[in-house]
């Protein structure tokens, strides 16, 4: 929904929230979760959908009569979509997830066509005037990125990924722009790689690719590059590089890489003590990969690939300043025996550059509500939905 006219901002949370491959299981999640929501929180206003669409799920959407059902059903609902999380391509819930939920990466065929085809369903949905966005996978697993072909690779295939954007710009009005999501132990996971990405090879290979497979002017293609490749900033990934959040959104405006889209999660934070190390015991699960990374006292991090490999070091802990993991806590939450929320860092400068028109959307992420420990857990997940929406509301731009 819109929440600010000027500059203007669009919020929303993000569906992959809610179980389901299917286009009929997203559906159905949107008439039987997501309506309460609105219902809870909008006051009557139009209300925002940030999709997740699967492979799958986006190949059914992307059908005449599939997309039109739910263009009426918008239509007499009011409620409009203008984002997609098309980062995890096939199943996200219950089963082992982990790190192949980069899988297929930017190096993959599959990949681009997957989000061609949610560009086309966005295409399709996105209101007139309203910008859209796409996040997706940061490029790939950064293990998995071993010689410069693996980076050509990839570079090329969102080269071709913003051409298409460009032709249903042209086409049909409609301005989408590919939201990389720096995450950590990813090939883009700090706001310096991501940086140094966007200005260096995204521009010079993905320029070279362009000009070379499309016959595009230098000019063109760069264009293309910088109105259809930007950044989805997500808070929690960001809180647990030990990124400044303010200083870092100042970085990519600086920079004039596009923010696409803001993703507000937060992770959880804590001073690994004996006690706090057990209770963070109780986060450790086997569905979702859950980065750690560890801040000794002289302000060196180091890194663990999941919270498992974290604990089984403890021992290392005893000279640590602070612990940081990538495990997506509601952002209602504050503090559970000794570890507390990245939310901490949402300070007025952050909030001040946030609604200062350095990004039109910004979508609520938090899909781990049902691998949170048990006394963590929402009885309602619409509820807790909207007590994340009234949060964001109170916190951010002040309304009660």
């Amino acid at each position: 929904m819109r929440v600010q006219h000027d500059p203007p901002i669009h919020l929303t949370y993000c569906l992959n929230v809610h179980a389901g491959e299917a286009w009929s299981e997203n559906f159905a999640a949107i008439r039987d979760k997501t309506l309460r929501v609105r219902d809870a929180v909008a006051g009557g206003e139009p209300f925002g959908l940030g999709l997740r669409l699967s492979a799958r799920a986006s190949a059914e959407l992307n059908h005449p009569d599939v997309l039109e059902e739910l263009r009426l059903f918008l239509d007499a609902e009011r409620m409009y979509v203008f984002t997609v999380n098309a980062f995890p391509y096939g199943q996200f819930h219950g089963t082992k997830v982990k790190e192949d939920v980069y899988s297929p990466d930017w190096r993959s065929l599959r990949r681009l066509e997957y989000t061609t085809r949610v560009a086309d369903v966005l295409a399709g949905l996105l209101p007139d005037g309203v910008p859209g966005s796409i996040s997706t996978v940061p490029g790939s697993y950064k293990l998995w990125i071993r010689a410069q072909e693996d980076l050509v690779s990839m570079v090329q295939m969102m080269a071709d990924a913003a051409a298409h954007l460009s032709f249903l710009r042209d086409q049909y009005g409609k301005q989408i722009c590919l939201a990389l999501e720096p995450e950590p132990d990813c090939y883009l996971g700090s706001a310096d790689e991501t940086l140094a990405f966007c200005a260096g090879n995204l521009l010079s290979l993905g320029t070279e690719h362009l000009m070379a497979d499309r016959g595009l002017d230098r000019r063109k293609a760069e264009r293309i590059l910088r109105r259809h490749v930007g950044v989805c900033f997500d808070t929690a990934h960001m809180a647990v590089e030990f990124e400044d959040l303010a200083a870092a959104l100042g970085r990519f405006r600086s920079a004039g890489v596009p923010l696409a889209k803001v993703h507000l999660s937060s992770a959880l934070r804590l001073k690994p003590t004996p006690q706090t190390l057990r209770r963070l015991e109780e986060f450790s699960e086997e569905v979702y990969l859950h980065q750690v990374k560890a801040r000794g006292a002289g302000g060196r991090i180091r890194g663990y690939p999941d919270l498992p490999a974290a604990l089984a070091d403890a021992g290392a802990a005893a000279g640590d300043e602070e612990w940081r993991v990538h495990f997506h806590v509601p952002l209602f939450f504050e503090e559970y025996q000794g570890l507390a929320s990245t939310t901490s860092l949402f300070t007025d400068e952050f909030r001040a550059a946030l609604t200062g028109g350095i990004t039109q959307q910004i979508e609520m992420e938090t899909y781990t509500f049902g691998v949170l420990p048990q006394p963590l857990r929402a009885d309602d997940i619409a509820e807790g939905i909207a007590q994340e929406y009234r949060w964001v509301l109170r916190r951010l731009f002040g309304r009660e």
